[in-house]
């Protein structure tokens, strides 16, 4: 017996550390991989586009997923996309940090089911709390809190926006000070939910004040764009949208089926928007929204916010996604258009946020007015939030 217990303690011992040791390399190296960037900075536009960009009012984007990879965002960082630091090197104004809570294995664009999880190894690999291995909602609570520790360890540069009110202050210091900036909370996928509608307060309590319904596979709420069923919302996505509008909560409808998108405009007077897209217009596939959805998501008064990846635009570079943005501009007016890059999604984008100006520079090429440059590279967002967040 005691020979037993001690080859059971060399094993449990050697297995601990083979853990550990792994931790500490392996998240690094899979968020390097997986966020990757075509052309490192330093970026180079002509003096117009320049010119231009810094004299923006406000820089926006909806959508990124940096929370997901445990990476120090208040350091400047050689691999990835964004992290505060460039934030503010990039006068960024407002980022949105969206969560990712599930991601099916073999993850593609057309087909997938939800019947397996790459992140719970990754969350075991990032040690993050035991609690958050099984439980999705747990996984959104532990972005949230490093999103909120990140502020609080920043010394006044970075905040996180909950409501009008804070909005307000941050713009009136940020007009003071350009050297600070912001993010907002969202979840990519209301399967964090873990299926109880009650989750919807303990995930604004933790401050999400975005959601999309579905992501990469179909859940309790409805049909995925990359699922199986493409079916519309189910009664318990119908109160999830119904509980998210009494909170003033933005309804992201990115990654839905066309039959969810129908359904959310149906039953809702709330302007709804995509957080990171492309068009059919530029680029053809089961992800991107249609004409008839882009004119839908503008009645609403919502916003479209383009993606920056080449299967959203169809393109490899800053080209591709602004022949996107020039399309969803002529088809709903500059109003309804946004930046939405999916920037650390497991993508490979053409510049990191340092490189927006790119973005300018190929609008102008475009013959996209400067009004509209100005509208599509933040202000609109920034309108947005002050007419949408809640007050509180």
């Amino acid at each position: 017996m005691k020979k037993f217990l001690k080859i059971t303690g060399y094993t449990v011992s050697f297995l601990l550390i083979i853990y550990l040791t792994a931790s500490m390399f392996v998240p690094e190296i899979v968020d390097k991989d997986h966020n990757q960037i075509r052309q490192k900075p330093p970026y180079q536009v002509s003096e117009e586009a320049q010119q231009l960009y810094k004299s923006l009012d406000f820089r926006a984007d909806l959508h990124c997923d940096a929370l997901l990879w445990k990476r120090d965002l208040l350091k400047e960082h050689d691999f990835g996309q964004v992290d505060i630091p460039r934030m503010i090197k990039a006068n960024m104004g407002l980022q949105g940090f969206t969560i990712v809570t599930k991601s099916p294995k073999a993850q593609n664009f057309d087909k997938n089911t939800g019947n397996s999880d790459n992140i719970t190894l990754l969350y075991m690999m990032q040690r993050r709390p035991v609690s958050s291995w099984k439980s999705l909602t747990k996984r959104a609570e532990v972005q949230c809190e490093d999103l909120f520790d990140f502020e609080k360890r920043s010394k006044g540069l970075f905040r996180v926006i909950l409501s009008k009110n804070d909005f307000v202050r941050y713009l009136s210091d940020k007009r003071k000070n350009r050297e600070i900036t912001a993010g907002f909370l969202g979840v990519e996928g209301a399967h964090a939910l873990d299926g109880e509608l009650e989750n919807v307060e303990t995930l604004y309590k933790a401050g999400v004040r975005m959601m999309s319904p579905t992501h990469f596979f179909d859940n309790k709420l409805g049909g995925s764009a990359h699922g199986i069923s493409h079916k519309g919302l189910t009664d318990f996505g119908k109160h999830v949208i119904g509980e998210m509008t009494k909170k003033h909560m933005i309804i992201d409808i990115a990654h839905s089926s066309p039959k969810i998108i129908d359904d959310i405009i149906e039953m809702t007077d709330a302007p709804v928007i995509s957080s990171h897209t492309g068009v059919k217009g530029t680029c053809d596939n089961v992800r991107n929204l249609s004409d008839k959805h882009l004119k839908a998501i503008a009645r609403s008064g919502g916003l479209v916010g383009i993606a920056m990846f080449k299967k959203a635009v169809c393109g490899t570079d800053a080209s591709a996604t602004a022949k996107a943005i020039k399309y969803t501009i002529d088809l709903i007016g500059a109003d309804h258009v946004a930046l939405g890059s999916d920037f650390d999604g497991s993508v490979t984008t053409p510049f990191d946020v340092t490189g927006l100006p790119l973005i300018v520079e190929e609008l102008l090429k475009l013959n996209v007015s400067e009004e509209e440059i100005r509208k599509v590279m933040g202000e609109n967002v920034k309108n947005f939030m002050l007419e949408n967040l809640p007050d509180e």
